[in-house]
């Protein structure tokens, strides 16, 4: 899917210089300016553009190059200390705490190790478990007569009261006579699928964003409007049957994605490429 208009004009927000050498954030619907201000300042703070122990502009500063009000900035520059991202030092000014940034991962762990520990690191709620007709999309990649039921699970994962990511999956009948709520409570469902016999094999992935809904915003305790990573896994058995549907929203705030990619792979489609829709961006333009 490609980026919505207003994720677009968001995540462009840091990156439009005026005349002035201030930065004008755009006035999107659905997301407040500090929110938009918080962003960038996060997204400066992960990257280590802002490292541990620097001093973040001045309040007044940020005013003149965002050109926003002193409100706005204060509740950016809250919002920053209420993740643990900066500390406020009552006139002396603003700092990113140690461990803002996060650490890159070092160890490289198969594709089920990780699913494994994603599992073991958070807990789960089944928000939906049904059967029902998939859309004709997700019918034909699933390989799935027209009409034909599919098992849908929404689940909620968090860790403790944080919620991480929203996963949306879709399962062949066949393969899910025996998923219940309560086996999804106690296990991740490439397990269970496991435990029926099936060995998986080809991953297709794709990642892209979108702006949150209303229903996902409440689940992830986010703004409705805000930008969502978004992850689609189309995966396979040893047969090359498709065997799960799976789409994950995440918070940037909370969440990145990680790949890591074999010398043997680097030169070949399986590093990945990126796709282009020109019809969908002269739409957003328009």
């Amino acid at each position: 899917m490609a980026l919505t208009a207003a994720v677009s004009k968001l995540r462009a927000a840091g990156a439009q210089p005026r005349a002035t050498g201030t930065i004008s954030l755009p006035r999107v619907s659905g997301t407040s300016l500090h929110r938009q201000l918080f962003l960038v300042l996060r997204d400066q703070i992960v990257a280590g553009t802002l490292p541990e122990g620097a001093a973040l502009p001045k309040e007044e500063t940020l005013c003149e190059q965002f050109g926003v009000s002193r409100i706005t900035v204060r509740r950016a520059l809250s919002d920053l200390a209420a993740q643990g991202l900066v500390q406020r030092r009552h006139g002396i000014g603003t700092y990113v705490l140690p461990g803002a940034a996060p650490a890159r991962a070092g160890l490289t762990l198969s594709f089920l190790d990780h699913l494994r520990r994603v599992g073991a690191e958070t807990q789960v709620r089944v928000i939906d478990l049904k059967r029902e007709v998939p859309a004709p999309s997700i019918a034909a990649l699933l390989l799935l007569p027209p009409g034909e039921p599919a098992i849908h699970a929404v689940r909620l994962r968090s860790t403790g009261s944080i919620p991480l990511m929203v996963t949306d999956a879709w399962i062949p009948a066949d393969l899910g006579q025996k998923i219940t709520r309560a086996a999804l409570e106690k296990k991740a469902l490439f397990e269970l699928l496991m435990h029926q016999g099936i060995r998986f094999g080809r991953v297709v992935q794709e990642i892209s964003a979108e702006s949150a809904p209303p229903q996902l915003a409440r689940l992830l305790a986010t703004e409705t409007g805000s930008a969502l990573l978004r992850l689609v896994r189309l995966m396979h058995d040893r047969k090359e049957r498709p065997v799960e549907y799976l789409t994950v929203h995440m918070t940037p705030e909370r969440s990145r994605i990680l790949m890591e990619i074999s010398a043997d792979a680097i030169d070949t489609l399986n590093a990945g490429h990126l796709v282009h829709d020109p019809a969908l961006a002269s739409q957003t333009t328009s």
